[in-house]
């Protein structure tokens, strides 16, 4: 039998088991039948016969026999003294059935097909690939750290597709070696030089929320729905949760006993705070819950312009700003609202106030930065409080307190 074998190309689509049967005789078949046009400009009285068990094929060619003188197309026509030297018995009007050698295509056109070949199945493992991360964009997946490099990291899934988990979709305390198993969310599929690219992310919102999914059976069922979800990945995040079911606390739910279900997922994202708030579309009740831990006293907001001016004990207003303005920054994410912090003054008028960092040529930065922890970040929230509540609340020496005090009093008597 006249064939040529391929069994190194067909091995290839064994390898790609999610490469359907009926795709892959179609793309022999195409390969070939591009071989043969360029062989007899047609390829319409061809058949093209594979066999993907044994890696081999086999190429038909169909001819009606006419008579001798009578042929008007060769290439789908043969003159009855031709067709009887193939086969005595063939009568006028039959068809023709004739085997072609594929080596009388040359070894150069028989390499090239091996080489469309193995071209065409590589797309299709691609578009494979594309396809089965496309549809799962948003889900977590389990895969095995293979390289670490400055930039990223490689990992391998299950079947030994590459993945990549950029630098900048790693939480910030994230530190992986190699042959360690990490979970992560499907973030993106790209294509780069015709390639598919598979991100990853550790720090996008959907990670977090799928790992609640995860761990709060009442997410999975559909009875709590995460209305949304800020991230300052491995500082805090604010997660807002409303429940359809009024039996439900979906606080309490997330949470679980003594924090049995936000454990987990705290330790997963590197000890990042997880602030478990109620949902509300009254924007005053989500503003004030989405400061969390801060208890703040009264709003004044407007609307049109979404700004709301906050105001705070003098306290509260550190837990309201938050390690690094981290706090403050979430509650903004979360409600779409610009929100401005304020010392309650409990009526009196403003006075000219120095913001504390106006001080930092004076005053160490680890002094100003105790000084911030406890709520004081301007120079009269220091002076409105005596030396020994100073002392009490910072880890300051009384010299210090005192030293900073006469600091700040001589800037105020400047003016």
């Amino acid at each position: 039998m006249a064939s040529i074998n391929l069994i190194e190309a067909f091995a290839d689509f064994k390898d790609a088991e999610n490469i359907d049967r009926p795709t892959m005789m179609k793309v022999v078949e195409d390969v070939f039948k591009t071989l043969l046009r360029k062989k007899y400009g047609s390829d319409e009285n061809f058949d093209v016969i594979v066999n993907a068990e044994k890696g081999d094929l086999e190429i038909m060619r169909r001819r009606t026999i006419v008579e001798d003188g009578a042929v008007m197309d060769p290439l789908a026509e043969i003159a009855y003294s031709d067709a009887v030297k193939i086969e005595p018995d063939f009568e006028v009007g039959e068809e023709l059935y004739e085997e072609i050698n594929i080596l009388d295509f040359g070894r150069r056109a028989i390499l090239a097909a091996k080489q469309t070949l193995a071209s065409r199945i590589s797309d299709l493992k691609k578009n494979v690939l594309v396809k089965k991360y496309g549809d799962r964009i948003g889900e977590i997946i389990s895969a095995e750290v293979y390289q670490v490099w400055k930039k990223e990291i490689l990992l391998l899934d299950e079947e030994g597709n590459e993945l990549i988990l950029p630098k900048s979709e790693q939480i910030p305390q994230d530190y992986f070696k190699k042959g360690e198993n990490i979970r992560a969310v499907v973030k993106k599929v790209e294509l780069k030089n015709n390639s598919p690219v598979i991100i990853l992310s550790r720090t996008s919102p959907s990670f977090l929320a799928k790992l609640l999914e995860i761990e709060v059976p009442e997410i999975f069922d559909g009875l709590i729905v995460i209305k949304k979800i800020v991230r300052e990945p491995g500082e805090r995040a604010k997660v807002a949760v409303e429940s359809y079911d009024d039996r439900i606390d979906p606080v309490g739910a997330c949470v679980g006993m003594k924090g049995s279900r936000i454990h987990g997922i705290v330790r997963e994202l590197k000890n990042e705070n997880i602030d478990v708030i109620n949902w509300t579309n009254n924007i005053q009740l989500l503003i004030q819950r989405s400061l969390t831990p801060a208890k703040i006293t009264t709003q004044d907001l407007d609307n049109d312009k979404k700004q709301a001016n906050v105001y705070l004990k003098p306290d509260q207003v550190s837990l309201a700003i938050g390690k690094k303005g981290v706090n403050i920054k979430l509650a903004q994410e979360l409600t779409g609202y610009s929100i401005d912090v304020y010392r309650d003054t409990e009526g009196e008028p403003q006075e000219f106030d120095i913001d504390l960092q106006e001080f930092s040529d004076e005053i160490e930065t680890w002094i100003l930065d105790e000084l911030k922890r406890v709520g004081c970040d301007t120079a009269r929230s220091v002076l409105d409080l005596t030396a020994e509540e100073l002392e009490r609340r910072t880890d300051l020496e009384r010299e210090t307190i005192n030293e900073v005090r006469r600091i700040l009093n001589e800037e105020f008597e400047k003016g």
